[in-house]
């Protein structure tokens, strides 16, 4: 499944530390249900019941543990550009790429994609957090609402719209930056703090 920027997906620039003053400031809804919960829950309203089927689609009951909080894999992420064939980037294990991660090419246009999977209950309030620095100086900070996503064994994918590269000698150099992939209760299901460069050209393919 491919999930493009829709009603339910944004993408803006914001301050990351604003992500701690959303979550303060976040309505509480009551106590979080398991998967099996939801689906039972208000099974006698016709149209709750619908509601529930077309965002859960065909989730097996029978295979729905009583987990309460989700679990989100993020399998795969690369840099799509016209100028040259996708950038693949290994994700470590640990969430630190050691050395130069990509190289980026100055004025040049490119989006993210990746793809993930989601278990044992619903994610909501996915989101995509990209901050960087040069110098120490922060230079961006952006963030993606991706959506609420039900369980389900096929990778969803996403690909964000299409960004450039700053161009010129001052644009040019070695820049550090830090992506997460956190839900709407801060949970954070991937932290990769790296480094890249942007150069005159694409580094060899």
């Amino acid at each position: 499944m491919k999930r493009n920027t829709s009603e339910t997906s944004l993408y803006t620039t914001e301050d990351e530390d604003s992500d701690g003053q959303e979550h303060n400031n976040k309505i509480q809804l009551g106590p979080q249900c398991t998967l099996k919960e939801h689906i039972e829950k208000d099974k006698d309203d016709e149209s709750l019941r619908r509601w529930k089927e077309q965002l859960l689609g065909s989730v097996d009951i029978n295979s729905v543990t009583e987990t309460l909080d989700p679990e989100v894999k993020i399998l795969s992420l690369s840099i799509v550009t016209t100028d040259r064939p996708a950038i693949i980037l290994p994700i470590p294990e640990d969430g630190n790429p050691k050395g130069l991660w990509f190289t980026l090419k100055e004025g040049s246009h490119y989006s993210l994609k990746f793809s993930f999977t989601v278990s044992n209950n619903i994610l909501s309030g996915f989101r995509y957090t990209n901050t960087v620095w040069k110098t120490g100086i922060k230079v961006d900070s952006r963030k993606a609402m991706l959506g609420t996503f039900s369980p389900q064994q096929e990778p969803y994918t996403y690909e964000t719209p299409e960004e450039s590269t700053p161009s010129g000698f001052l644009a040019r150099g070695l820049y550090s930056a830090r992506s997460k992939f956190v839900d709407d209760d801060n949970r954070c299901y991937l932290e990769i703090n790296y480094t890249f460069d942007i150069r005159k050209d694409w580094a060899n393919a």
